[in-house]
């Protein structure tokens, strides 16, 4: 397939794409389905799943992060060997006071590269009163910024991480996106969202690809899933493809992985904040 310079050559200099399309109508009520099912029949498990790497355990997530539809301009950008590095689901109930602060997604994640991309899914309409994302355009440009970690109870990251500078609220954009739409943004775009405000919800699943050259730099064995093309490289250790949902024995790998994952994220933190060791429970 024909690759699309002018989209990446967009995605480079603002370092964001969107609205992109992504999936159909039922396909949404499908994926949308399987989330709600899996919060109502497997409470605190479904959730640990949702939050960190589910396309281990899941194998419609597995399907999802596949999507030809989403695949093709993420291949656009980063070329044809492409990982699935995680998953991470962000649910804002109705009236919910949870949000994202100003950061960077590469902070603590240790690549060695900032060649890696988030295809923001909505499985429901995002916009300014739900808290959608806002991006500031070109932040990409302005390479790591320090960040400092706050562990807000509201704070839906991982450490409630934020940048150490200010952000103009005149400069973001918002990301407004119908349910089946996806953005795309660059590891470095400065980015975040608010509560919502609205009496619906908002539901959106973050995938994290990267092209297959990448290196994980902290001293931990990682782990992706190879979602197009090859690797050659060998940086990451393959994660297994689920054939269904849940399946005891499938869960209990998934949970292997997730804890290998999340060491990495709270590298460096333990000591200074030791209640972070409870954040995912």
């Amino acid at each position: 397939m024909e690759r699309n310079t002018n989209q990446a050559r967009l995605y480079e200099e603002q370092g964001y794409l969107f609205p992109l399309p992504a999936l159909t109508t039922e396909e949404v009520g499908c994926y949308r389905g399987e989330v709600e099912g899996l919060l109502a029949n497997h409470g605190a498990t479904g959730r640990q799943v949702l939050r960190h790497k589910g396309h281990v355990a899941l194998a419609w997530l597995a399907e999802l992060v596949r999507h030809p539809v989403i695949i093709e301009p993420v291949s656009d950008i980063l070329g044809p060997d492409i990982l699935c590095w995680t998953t991470n689901f962000f649910i804002k109930e109705p009236r919910s006071p949870g949000f994202v602060s100003w950061h960077q997604d590469a902070t603590y994640w240790g690549l060695n590269s900032d060649e890696v991309l988030t295809a923001w899914v909505a499985l429901s309409t995002s916009r300014p009163e739900s808290g959608c994302m806002g991006f500031v355009p070109g932040s990409h440009q302005m390479r790591q910024i320090p960040h400092h970690d706050t562990f807000d109870p509201d704070n839906l990251l991982t450490r409630g991480q934020e940048i150490e500078v200010d952000v103009d609220s005149g400069s973001v954009v918002d990301v407004v996106l119908r349910a089946g739409e996806m953005s795309l943004h660059h590891v470095l775009m400065v980015h975040g969202s608010g509560p919502n405000a609205s009496d619906e919800p908002r539901i959106g699943v973050a995938i994290r690809y990267m092209p297959t050259r990448i290196r994980q730099l902290l001293p931990h064995r990682d782990t992706a899933t190879l979602v197009n093309g090859s690797d050659t490289f060998g940086h990451f250790e393959l994660e297994q493809q689920p054939l269904s949902n849940m399946d005891p024995a499938e869960l209990a790998y998934a949970q292997t992985i997730i804890a290998r994952h999340t060491a990495i994220l709270y590298e460096g933190a333990r000591l200074k904040f030791p209640q972070c060791d409870e954040r995912d429970a």
